[in-house]
């Protein structure tokens, strides 16, 4: 399967704006032929919208995820992408997995909220949303929650062949996209996609450096700090690739590790 990922700026605050944009990035996707959109965190409303998030949540069925999935099906392709999302009284730090035919196949909750989402967002129960894209099982976290070795590790032991991760990366934390989604990918021999966004945004600056990793680590693509369009094949073959030589899945000792799990 064909990747895309999109490194943005967005526009803070601005839904129908943001809608524009998706349906710009979907075509040049559908142009490089990918078969799957990853677009950043929030991507909808914006990420560093502080008092105002909630007047912009809005539930899964929703008019703007209406709007998003009439583009994944006029477009034939599949999105994955980052909102505020109202349910009852509650409002989630939450990323949309679209298919092609416009079908939502799935809403995941950010589990691990950084820095100030945890007054503006409840905590994700952490309930995995994995399905199957382009001959390829996908799972999907939000930002901080690949950096939890335990949350990937989960996805790698439920089937999972790639892990898409919306991000909404501050500025000056390099290591980030240079080594930590590299050793995710790395030591659960998996893909990993991560979006970021760009810019600044009320302040806030965004550190950029998306990348899409391959299962033995390697980097396949990446951006720098400005907007771009990355496109990466995903090889499930890859994958078996990386585990002939050693396969830490099948090499674990859980019962050593029982410990770990409190």
């Amino acid at each position: 399967m064909r990747i895309a990922v999109a490194q943005t700026r967005g526009e803070s605050g601005r839904i129908d704006a943001n809608l524009a944009l998706l349906e710009d990035r979907a075509h040049a996707a559908r142009d490089a032929e990918a078969g799957l959109l990853v677009l950043p965190e929030l991507f909808l409303t914006g990420y560093n919208t502080g008092p105002t998030t909630a007047a912009l949540a809005e539930p899964v069925d929703g008019p703007s995820l209406a709007r998003a999935a009439d583009i994944a099906r006029a477009t034939g392709t599949a999105l994955l992408f980052g909102f505020a999302e109202r349910a009852g009284n509650a409002v989630y730090n939450a990323a949309i997995l679209i298919d092609a035919a416009g079908t939502v196949l799935g809403c995941y909750r950010k589990a691990h909220l950084y820095g100030d989402e945890k007054q503006r967002f409840s905590p994700g129960a952490g309930m995995p949303l994995t399905a199957h894209i382009g001959g390829l099982r996908c799972g999907v976290l939000i930002c901080y929650d690949v950096e939890f070795p335990e949350a990937v590790r989960d996805l790698a032991l439920r089937g999972c062949q790639a892990v898409l991760v919306p991000t909404a990366l501050p500025a000056g934390m390099p290591e980030i996209p240079g080594l930590l989604v590299r050793a995710r990918a790395y030591e659960n021999q998996i893909f990993v996609a991560y979006a970021d966004r760009c810019g600044e945004e009320d302040g806030l600056a965004y550190e950029g450096r998306s990348c899409i990793v391959g299962p033995d680590g390697v980097v396949l693509a990446a951006a720098g700090a400005e907007e771009a369009l990355l496109v990466a094949d995903l090889d499930p073959a890859a994958v078996r690739t990386a585990r002939l030589r050693f396969d830490y899945l099948a090499d674990r000792r859980p019962n050593l590790y029982a410990r770990l799990i409190v």
